[in-house]
């Protein structure tokens, strides 16, 4: 596992982001019938907000984030397919939480889509909590929530 360091993503790192999210969500096209929202964000837009961070020297994870009145939203987590298995995205979830915690915000809120069920069995096993399951237009969606102590 390394320990690179996260960081905010600058808009040089855009092509980066948009090409570590493509890689991590194409697979899921097939299955889910839809483009995964996060491939159709407008990547520049949120660099410039601010919202993403990312891993890796080239970037081989991320988060996008968006701050909000009472939770930390996590919008979406990526991780290179290159690096499944080197605790990148365990350390980018740790990261969400300790960001939270410095921001005062009690808890933060996730959702994935229903058929991407590996990520069901993820989230529970860092504290993340069910609280819904709602169709978006297109999106059958699990909402989770993780309190932070």
């Amino acid at each position: 596992m390394t320990n690179e360091q996260i960081r905010p993503a600058t808009a040089a790192d855009v092509p980066a982001v948009r090409a570590v999210t493509d890689a991590a969500y194409h697979p899921y096209i097939e299955r889910i019938g839809v483009v995964p929202q996060p491939m159709e964000a407008d990547h520049a837009a949120d660099v410039a907000a601010g919202r993403v961070l990312v891993t890796g020297e080239p970037v081989t994870g991320l988060v996008v984030v968006e701050a909000r009145a009472d939770h930390l939203f996590l919008d979406s987590i990526a991780v290179h397919p290159d690096a499944h298995g080197q605790g990148v995205g365990r350390r980018l979830l740790r990261f969400v939480d300790a960001h939270a915690r410095a921001l005062g915000l009690p808890e933060v809120r996730l959702y994935t889509n229903a058929m991407m069920w590996e990520n069901q069995e993820i989230y529970p096993k860092y504290g993340y909590e069910v609280v819904e399951r709602r169709v978006d237009g297109p999106y059958d969606r699990i909402h989770y929530r993780k309190r932070l102590r």
